[in-house]
C-alpha cells in the first residue's frame, strides 16, 4: 500500500467549566510516519487553548513556537528550561517505540471484501437491464472493480461510486453496469485489492434463481 504521511495522535484534554461558559485546555500528540524505515519521522507536541493553537514544538523544527502573545511568552520559557530537553526525547521514547505497533495494527492490516453481484431495474430506458457489484468491508481503502463481458473489459455504461467510509475503518464501494443482454454472454465482475493475492472475478449467472446467484458470487474463482 502507497503511504504519504501516517499520523498517529494521542490528545490529552483537560477542561474548567464554570456554569455554562467555561474554558477548554487541550494537549494534542502527534507523531507523522512518511516512511516504514522511519525516515523522516516527525513529532508535534501542541498546546490549544479555546480552540485556539497558541504554542507548539515540533522535533523537525527542534523547539517551541508561539503563535500567539501569551504563546511566544511560553514558548521563549520553554526554550530555555527543562521542558524542551523533554520534548527532543520524545521523537525516540513515545513515535520511534510505538512505530511498529502502529505498522502492524493500521497499515499492515488487510481485510478481504465481501462482494455481492444483484440485478436491479435500470434508471434510464438506453439498455433493458442493469446489474450491481457491491465489495463491502475491506480495508485498506483502494480498491480496483471492473467488469467483463465474455473476457473483455467494458469501459462504456459504467458508472461506480467512490470507496465509501463505514466509519469502522472499512470500506464499501457499488459499481453499476447499464446493458442489453445478449444470448450465450458471460458478464463478469473482477475485483482487485491488496488483501487477494489475485484478482477475483464473480460471474453472473441469469438463469438461477436469486439466491443461488449469490451462492456462485461468494464462491467466486480467481483469474
Amino acid at each position: 500500500m502507497s503511504m504519504s504521511i501516517f499520523c498517529v495522535s494521542l490528545t490529552l484534554v483537560l477542561s474548567i467549566f464554570s456554569g455554562t461558559d467555561g474554558y477548554f485546555y487541550q494537549v494534542v500528540r502527534q507523531c507523522r510516519y512518511s516512511s516504514k524505515d522511519l525516515q523522516g519521522i516527525e513529532f508535534i507536541d501542541s498546546y490549544v487553548f479555546n480552540k485556539a493553537e497558541y504554542v507548539r514544538f515540533n522535533s523537525t523544527v527542534g523547539k517551541y513556537v508561539g503563535y500567539t502573545e501569551y504563546g511566544v511568552k511560553n514558548a521563549e520559557a520553554w526554550n530555555k528550561g527543562p521542558e524542551l530537553a523533554g520534548e527532543l526525547g520524545e521523537l525516540e521514547r513515545y513515535c520511534k517505540h510505538n512505530a511498529p505497533i502502529y505498522y502492524s495494527a493500521i497499515l499492515d492490516k488487510t481485510v478481504e471484501p465481501h462482494v455481492r453481484l444483484s440485478s436491479v431495474a435500470p434508471p434510464s430506458g438506453r439498455h433493458p437491464a442493469m446489474l450491481i457489484c457491491s465489495a463491502y468491508d475491506f480495508y485498506p481503502k483502494p480498491i480496483r472493480v471492473t467488469w467483463l463481458r465474455d473476457g473483455r473489459e467494458v469501459k462504456s455504461d459504467v458508472t461506480s461510486t467512490e470507496e465509501l467510509a463505514n466509519g469502522d475503518w472499512y470500506y464499501q464501494i457499488h459499481s453499476h453496469l447499464e446493458y442489453t443482454p445478449r444470448s450465450g454472454e458471460k458478464i463478469s465482475c473482477m475485483v482487485e485489492h491488496i488483501s487477494l493475492t489475485e484478482p477475483m472475478v464473480y460471474h453472473w449467472d441469469p438463469s438461477l434463481p436469486e439466491a443461488e446467484r449469490n451462492k456462485i458470487a461468494i464462491g467466486a474463482s480467481g483469474l
